[in-house]
């Protein structure tokens, strides 16, 4: 029988009653639509003392434009309210397309967009029960001391696997974190770490309460798009995000290419920007992008999909969005 470990849940209803209550208890996990959360506690992948639930936070909910100041959102926000957003829908495309392919609509009326953010990293050793984990001796992310996807190492490749984090940093977007300490303001791609198993520059009595994507990358072009098997219900085996724009006489003023479920976390693919700023795009220019796309997506046999199929895949969506976006 599968059951969840026991805890208690603390229910603050502001931002300064999470603080009070993440620097009073030690090993908390933050809940709000807790679509993820719920099944590793459930596989006995997590066992904390306290549940901070932070969907009664009224300062956490809410999507504010200006055209000045940009997009803020709140944390708590759900993923159909961003995927159905106005707004967002005709300013920030991409992000309105990553927050609408998560799962299915029953998980997306659910999962926030700070959830989605922080989500933990995916491994076919590590996302098991507990009975077929010990059956295989555990693995370095838990339990274990071993790394089945490469058994010579010390590091863990579970694959990072959001949706709306390779939009978010192909858009340039911050987000602030709170704790008893202040207020911290960090680009997202500083947030994240190119490890399996810390994931993200984040204090176990911190919290992420806010995203903000400058002004200047709105009215850009937006795709995204990803591999999974399922195509209403799973995670991405490979996703890839594509901002961009062309100014009146046909040359591109910004692009930008970010990548998903490839690596131990979302990247920006580098070297985009200064490729194709300032010419006019074309077949030859997309296909050097794609190629700088797949060199930087390090898949490893984190899935049941294959690692080259995976890499291949990150270049067909890089071309896809970049042919897409700067389509005349």
């Amino acid at each position: 029988m599968i059951t969840m470990p026991s805890f208690r849940v603390l229910q603050p209803k502001t931002e300064a009653e999470a603080i009070e209550m993440l620097a009073a208890h030690d090993d908390v996990r933050i809940l709000a639509g807790s679509t993820d959360i719920v099944i590793n506690l459930r596989n006995k992948l997590l066992s904390p003392k306290y549940a901070l639930d932070v969907t009664k936070i009224a300062s956490m909910h809410g999507i504010d434009y200006s055209e000045t100041e940009g997009l803020c959102i709140g944390a708590a926000t759900t993923l159909s309210e961003i995927a159905e957003n106005p707004t967002i829908r005709t300013r920030y495309e991409a992000l309105a397309k990553a927050a609408g392919l998560v799962a299915g609509p029953n998980i997306r009326n659910m999962a926030t967009l700070g959830g989605n953010i922080c989500l933990d990293t995916r491994c076919q050793w590590y996302n098991q029960s507990y009975f077929w984990r010990k059956s295989c001796n555990f693995c370095l992310k838990k339990d274990g001391d071993i790394c089945h996807v490469a058994p010579g190492g010390s590091y863990c490749w579970a694959a990072y696997s959001g949706d709306t984090a390779p939009a978010l940093l192909a858009l340039g977007a911050s987000i602030k974190i709170v704790s008893a300490l202040g207020e911290r303001v960090v680009d997202l791609k500083d947030f994240f770490v190119l490890d399996g198993i810390k994931k993200y520059n984040l204090a176990p009595n911190e919290i992420v309460t806010e995203i903000h994507i400058p002004a200047k990358s709105a009215n850009q072009r937006g795709f995204y798009k990803k591999l999974r098997i399922r195509d209403s219900v799973d995670y991405p085996l490979a996703g890839a995000a594509v901002v961009g724009r062309l100014d009146k006489q046909g040359r591109c003023t910004n692009a930008q290419v970010a990548i998903t479920a490839v690596n131990p976390a979302p990247l920006i693919v580098k070297g985009v920007e200064e490729l194709m700023v300032d010419r006019e795009p074309s077949e030859e220019l997309f296909e050097k992008v794609a190629d700088m796309a797949r060199k930087t997506a390090k898949p490893m046999k984190t899935s049941l999909s294959t690692m080259p199929y995976r890499r291949h895949m990150i270049g067909v969506f890089v071309k896809q969005g970049l042919s897409e976006i700067f389509a005349n």
